[in-house]
């Protein structure tokens, strides 16, 4: 059963909600810092303190919420249970995000962190559970894959929608109008794609639960996996290295290449990119091996990019052009790593401790966020205390400061993570894989 194939509607069934997930996923981690700034009018080292104290918050928790994850596995809904308790609150946290009431700025800072809690609590509940199960549906090395690039496949719709909607609607309606405009699509998306999920994914295998039920000892015991400590290590520094441009982006395209109003196309060619090479990594994954497949990814990824730092005013084609060939980097970061640790995972069971999917996802997470929080934590006030102001006349070499920190620093971050990963035994094994047989 576990190395059967799944059938393609049921695997775009487990897949669709990856949209709103993405949907939500990119706001916060684009939009959120500049809306703020721009609409709401916090200044950026209020920003980056909240976002950094609220992803603390929110990675300490996932180890817990992968604990409760892996507890709950073999209840009547098993891990489908968390994600219908989230869907809610991510529904409230996220019409409340992006509708600000009037509030002067003290009190907005509170509201702001609030609705961050909120929101990033509701979108763990969900993602841990949900790619948990991603995990579970085959035991295939090459079917592993094929689930994980359907998930992040179909999440770079959600991708799509979240960088083009609020570009369009504001526009339309103004920022503040057209970013709650975004928040009110969001709400019935969510709740009509999680029950199509719920209700129609493949079935996952029956797992071994672990012996231990004492939560402390359980959300910690996948650093007592060596591959897994070596997994996080790259992962860590390519996380990071993905997540500076992530918070700059906008920043960048503002003030550097001066075409706020292509932002939205600028988006949607990178993620494009990366979906319509998803494929590729899938194929070339399975004849090299996913480690090494993961490091072509990389150095195409730091080839495309590290020739921003040269652009100024008006570069915009060089600029797309860099969006796409660093897009197809993309597919490789997104349907990898996951597919990686689902292996990973598989050597608990091969020493007889069981299998705890939500607790390697719990801390998987963890460190995704944190990644996000040095982000946002350090590059947003390093930046200001450097005299960059988004949108305003700026000190001397403040762009040039901008423009290192979002395109060189992670250049040199990524080519370490492409050093740690040759290194290791993933980029070294490519063992021959046993046949798939046709499933439902």
């Amino acid at each position: 059963m576990g190395s059967s194939r799944a059938s393609t509607w049921r695997l775009l069934a487990y897949s669709l909600t990856s949209i709103p997930l993405a949907m939500a996923a990119l706001p916060i981690y684009v939009h959120v810092p500049k809306f703020y700034s721009d609409v709401v009018g916090l200044n950026l080292i209020a920003i980056g303190g909240l976002l950094l104290a609220a992803r603390v918050f929110d990675a300490i928790q996932d180890p817990l919420l992968g604990y409760w994850s892996d507890r709950y596995r073999d209840s009547r809904f098993g891990r489908m249970l968390w994600v219908m308790l989230g869907t809610p609150f991510l529904a409230i946290g996220m019409y409340g995000l992006f509708h600000p009431p009037h509030w002067d700025q003290g009190v907005m800072a509170w509201w702001l962190l609030a609705m961050l809690f909120l929101v990033y609590t509701a979108f763990s509940m969900l993602q841990i559970s949900y790619q948990a199960y991603g995990a579970e549906i085959s035991d295939h090395p090459v079917e592993r894959t094929r689930v994980t690039s359907w998930r992040e496949g179909l999440g770079l719709v959600g991708v799509f929608l979240a960088a083009a909607l609020p570009e369009i609607l504001s526009k339309q309606q103004g920022p503040r109008e057209g970013f709650a405009s975004f928040s009110t699509i969001f709400v019935p998306l969510l709740f009509l794609l999680v029950a199509v999920t719920v209700i129609f994914s493949p079935r996952a295998i029956a797992r071994t639960q672990a012996a231990t039920k004492d939560a402390l000892r359980a959300m910690w015991k996948p650093l007592k996996n060596p591959l897994f400590k070596q997994l996080l290590i790259i992962f860590v520094f390519n996380g990071i290295a993905a997540s500076i441009p992530a918070t700059l982006v906008l920043f960048f395209i503002d003030d550097v290449i001066r075409a706020p109003d292509l932002s939205a196309h600028f988006l949607i060619a990178y993620f494009a990119a990366g979906a319509l090479g998803m494929p590729l990594w899938v194929i070339l994954s399975a004849r090299i091996g996913k480690g090494r497949a993961w490091c072509v990814g990389m150095l195409v990824s730091i080839v495309a990019f590290v020739w921003t730092f040269t652009l100024t005013s008006g570069d915009t084609t060089p600029f797309m052009i860099i969006c796409i060939l660093s897009g197809l980097g993309l597919g490789a970061d997104l349907a990898l790593p996951p597919s990686i640790l689902a292996d990973v995972i598989d050597d608990d069971d091969k020493r007889g401790l069981g299998r705890n999917e939500g607790a390697y996802f719990g801390l998987w997470n963890l460190v995704t966020k944190m990644n996000l929080a040095l982000a946002a934590g350090i590059a947003l006030p390093s930046l200001a205390l450097l005299g960059y102001q988004p949108g305003l006349a700026q000190a001397p070499n403040a762009l040039l400061y901008l423009a290192g920190v979002y395109a060189l620093l992670p250049c040199v971050l990524k080519a370490a993570a492409a050093v740690a990963l040759i290194k290791s035994p993933f980029f070294r094994s490519a063992a021959p894989l046993p046949p798939l047989t046709k499933g439902v």
